[in-house]
């Protein structure tokens, strides 16, 4: 059976898929890394909404994938960048999602953290108004139980005026968790709100005041996510930080090499890449944990090419990807998405993705994966 793919500029192109799967077992976490992965949400397709409405999600079918992603033993960072928070998902949806998400935690035994931010705030804000907007959202969190994860803040972007104030801001954070955090560093590349993070647009600046925050509070702070898409600066960043606070790669285009590690350590894990490639990634992991790093490569480092594809500019867009790959593997019935963002990628860059991970063996069942795409072609006009 073949499928005719289109590139750009329209031209068709034959493509064999993969006969069989991958065969990818479920187990237990893992001993050498901590790894999450940051999940999506899907919405509800029967809900009459617009773009502009609040998001409508299928709670069942969401709450499915995060059991998927368990049962792989996998953690699942809740209410990130990948489940459209800001684009799409807004407070009073990401909050639902954090109630609900903790709660299926706590009955089946798996590991959660959720993102805490200041999406409540609408418009131009005060830094009192983002400081309370964070305290908001820090207790809900704690209140479930889960591990918070402080991220980047496009109100504190805006409200700050230099490093002193993510100092006060962020220490003051620290001061009140309960628990030790993840500290969420969000480059412009996924969202071009957060330009001048930390309180310069120099990241050689930039990285020595997120030092100072961890330095000040180092028993408040579990890790930090870095999304800078940047390999050799999270190495350095990483070689800096304090003894016990631990570095999770949240770098889509070079993430093998950054958890392999090298002499003077290694990342933990943090990545919406590992939302599509849960079952595969938590095989190399295992596969690690036995000191195998050439195995452990040999099976994760083809499948970059796959993720700087999704990940490729407009990064933000990454999410797009993600939920169509959801669908081809039969995660949910349909290739919908809250904010009716499915439309934020191309025909070609639909086709290529599908492609690039049926060539993995992602799909559990090909022929049903081979199906859809074929519906999607359809709708597109692309015909036999």
């Amino acid at each position: 059976m073949t499928i005719q793919l289109p590139g750009v500029g329209g031209v068709l192109r034959t493509y064999t898929p993969r006969a069989e799967p991958l065969a990818l077992a479920t187990g237990a976490p893992f001993t050498s890394r901590t790894v999450f992965s940051a999940a999506h949400v899907v919405a509800d397709p029967y809900a009459d909404v617009s773009p502009d409405s609040p998001a409508a999600v299928d709670w069942d079918a969401t709450l499915a994938f995060r059991r998927h992603l368990w049962s792989h033993g996998l953690g699942v960072a809740e209410a990130m960048d990948t489940a459209q928070r800001g684009m799409g998902l807004d407070w009073a949806g990401a909050a639902e999602l954090i109630r609900r998400s903790a709660a299926e935690a706590k009955a089946v035994g798996g590991r959660i953290a959720c993102g805490v931010g200041t999406d409540q705030l609408t418009g131009p804000a005060s830094l009192e108004q983002v400081r309370a907007a964070y305290e908001e959202q820090l207790a809900l969190v704690e209140e479930t139980g889960a591990q918070a994860i402080l991220m980047a803040s496009r109100a504190l972007a805006a409200a700050a005026h230099g490093p002193e104030d993510y100092l006060d801001v962020y220490g003051h954070l620290l001061r009140q968790a309960t628990e030790p955090v993840i500290l969420h560093w969000l480059g412009p590349m996924f969202d071009p709100a957060l330009e001048g993070y930390w309180g310069s647009s120099d990241l050689d600046a930039a990285t020595d005041t997120f030092l100072e925050v961890i330095a000040a509070h180092p028993d408040k702070v579990d890790g930090i996510k870095v999304s800078l898409l940047d390999a050799q600066r999270e190495v350095d960043l990483r070689r800096r930080l304090p003894d016990g606070v631990r570095c999770y790669t949240g770098d889509d285009f070079n993430y093998p090499e950054l958890i392999a590690g090298d002499e003077q350590g290694f990342s933990h894990a943090l990545l919406g890449i590992f939302d599509p490639l849960g079952p595969l990634a938590a095989q190399a992991v295992r596969v690690l944990d036995t000191g195998d790093v050439k195995g452990f490569r040999e099976l994760l480092d083809p499948t970059v090419e796959l993720s700087r594809h999704l990940f490729q500019t407009p990064t933000r867009f990454y999410k797009t990807g993600v939920v169509f790959l959801a669908w081809l593997a039969g995660h949910q019935e349909h290739f919908t998405m809250v904010g009716g963002l499915q439309s934020a990628r191309s025909l070609p860059h639909f086709a290529r993705a599908y492609e690039l991970a049926d060539g993995l063996g992602l799909f559990p069942s090909p022929e049903p994966a081979e199906a859809r795409m074929k519906t999607l072609l359809a709708l597109y006009g692309v015909t036999p």
